[in-house]
């Protein structure tokens, strides 16, 4: 629940990471003041949270005057400067460190002093965005996992400067969105991706040099291992696009092979196969008959 200092949480990026955040900030009490460049982008991002809500409410999971409560909690943006009435900042941006770092210039600009700027980023130097601010403390990186209102991980990420009340604050923030937080230090792929896409780009090795269908690597993977979704079909989920730029982002940091993508992800991204957003990936998400 929002506290004295916590009422109004500012968002800027009403894609897919950024209206989920919106969401789950509304229903936890939050004021949520939603911005996107996009033309238009705000208002999908209303009805797609609207439609979400209405099929909790038809679900019984939500009563319906907690639907209304939370839609009357959501306020469009027009531009950034709605964010200088907001408490904390959200950053649900496209995963570009340049277009991140212009972001996190100007909105040191338009919010007040004190305001933690987050970026939702998952692999990005919060360091180096808190450099773009005159305000280092106080920038973070706080990772929610896709969907957000059905993951309960946020992964907070401390840059260089950022200070332990900062971290305090945001760790006690993602509590009271209803998600559990989990520390991590500023270095590439943070914890989350530096685990998460080797595993995902050896299984796309595996069925580059023919080791298993995409079938078997996802069945062993989900009987064999417990997980709840097999790595192929977790790439699409993901993007693949966005697959192969966290993985270019562990090879050039770290400088080690093992991290280097598969040449099958970069052949698939460069034919626009992206996965579940372009409609085709791994798997045809119409037959799902492509593949190998």
């Amino acid at each position: 629940m929002p506290s004295d200092t916590l009422r109004t949480i500012g968002i800027v990026g009403a894609g897919q990471m950024g209206r989920g955040i919106a969401q789950v900030a509304a229903r936890a009490g939050f004021s949520v003041v939603l911005h996107d460049q996009v033309e238009g982008a705000v208002d999908t991002a209303l009805r797609f949270i609207d439609d979400h809500l209405n099929r909790q409410v038809e679900k019984g999971t939500i009563a319906p005057e907690a639907r209304v409560q939370a839609q009357g909690r959501l306020k469009p943006a027009p531009d950034l400067a709605a964010c200088s009435i907001a408490d904390f900042v959200v950053e649900a941006i496209s995963e570009n460190l340049a277009l991140k770092s212009k972001l996190f210039e100007t909105l040191d600009g338009v919010c007040r002093p004190g305001v933690i700027l987050a970026s939702n980023t998952s692999s990005l130097s919060i360091t180096r965005l808190a450099a773009s601010t005159r305000r280092p403390s106080l920038v973070i990186g706080m990772h929610f996992m896709n969907p957000v209102p059905v993951i309960d991980l946020v992964e907070i990420v401390a840059g260089q400067a950022t200070s332990r009340q900062t971290i305090e604050t945001t760790r006690t923030l993602a509590q009271a969105l209803g998600k559990t937080p989990v520390l991590a230090q500023d270095y590439p792929g943070f914890i989350s991706n530096r685990v998460l896409m080797p595993m995902i780009n050896e299984a796309i090795f595996a069925l580059h040099e023919g080791v298993g269908t995409r079938e078997d690597i996802d069945t062993v993977m989900r009987l064999g291992m417990r997980h709840p979704m097999g790595p192929l079909a977790l790439a699409d989920f993901i993007g693949l696009d966005t697959c192969l730029s966290i993985l270019e982002i562990l090879h050039s940091g770290f400088g080690d092979p093992k991290y280097r993508p598969c040449p099958l992800l970069r052949r698939m991204v460069d034919a626009g196969m992206l996965g579940v957003k372009s409609g085709r990936g791994f798997y045809d998400y119409g037959s799902r008959e492509t593949g190998r």
